[in-house]
C-alpha cells in the first residue's frame, strides 16, 4: 500500500489520509462523504482555506476572485476547464474575496484574479491576471512538478 497523503475536505474541514495509489479513484471524505479529488472547482470559506493551505500534501490552486470582478468572470470557465484537464493531479478551488475579505490578509493580494499554489503547507507559486485553461494548466504543472 501507497503512502498516506494529507487532505482536507473542503466541505466539511476535516482532514483525510488518503493512500497515494488511491488518489485517482475519487476517495471521499470519511465524515461527509464529499469528494476529495473531484475534476471541479470548489468554493471555500476561509477556515477551510487557511486549514487546506496549512495541511494538503496534494498541490491546491486557489482562484481569489470577485463577482465585480471583468476578468474574474472571464476566466471562471477557463478555471473549470483546467480542473477538468488536471483531474486527480491538483484540486483547483476559488474564494470570494468581496463575500471574504479576510481571506485576503496576510496573503499579500494586491489585484485580482490572483491563484496561488499551495503544497505540503506553504505557496509555492502565484499568478495574477486573467489566464487562459491550457496556461493554468501548464502552470500548475511547471510549478508542482504535476505530471501530464
Amino acid at each position: 500500500m501507497a503512502a498516506g497523503v494529507k487532505l482536507v475536505c473542503l466541505d466539511c474541514g476535516q482532514v483525510n489520509r488518503v493512500p497515494g495509489d488511491r488518489l485517482d479513484a475519487r476517495p471521499k471524505c470519511g465524515t461527509c462523504g464529499a469528494g476529495l479529488m473531484e475534476p471541479a472547482v470548489r468554493e471555500l470559506d476561509p477556515a477551510v482555506l487557511d486549514k487546506a493551505a496549512r495541511t494538503d500534501e496534494v498541490p491546491l490552486v486557489v482562484d481569489f476572485w470577485a463577482p465585480w470582478c471583468g476578468p474574474c468572470r472571464m476566466m471562471a470557465p477557463e478555471f473549470v476547464k483546467a480542473a477538468a484537464a488536471l483531474g486527480g493531479r491538483a484540486r483547483l478551488a476559488k474564494i470570494d474575496t468581496e463575500a471574504h475579505p479576510r481571506a485576503t490578509q496576510g496573503r499579500n493580494i494586491r489585484g485580482i484574479p490572483t491563484l496561488i499554489l499551495y503544497r505540503g503547507g506553504r505557496e509555492i507559486a502565484r499568478q495574477a491576471g486573467a489566464q487562459q485553461s491550457q496556461a493554468i494548466v501548464g502552470w500548475v504543472r511547471n510549478a508542482a512538478g504535476v505530471a501530464a
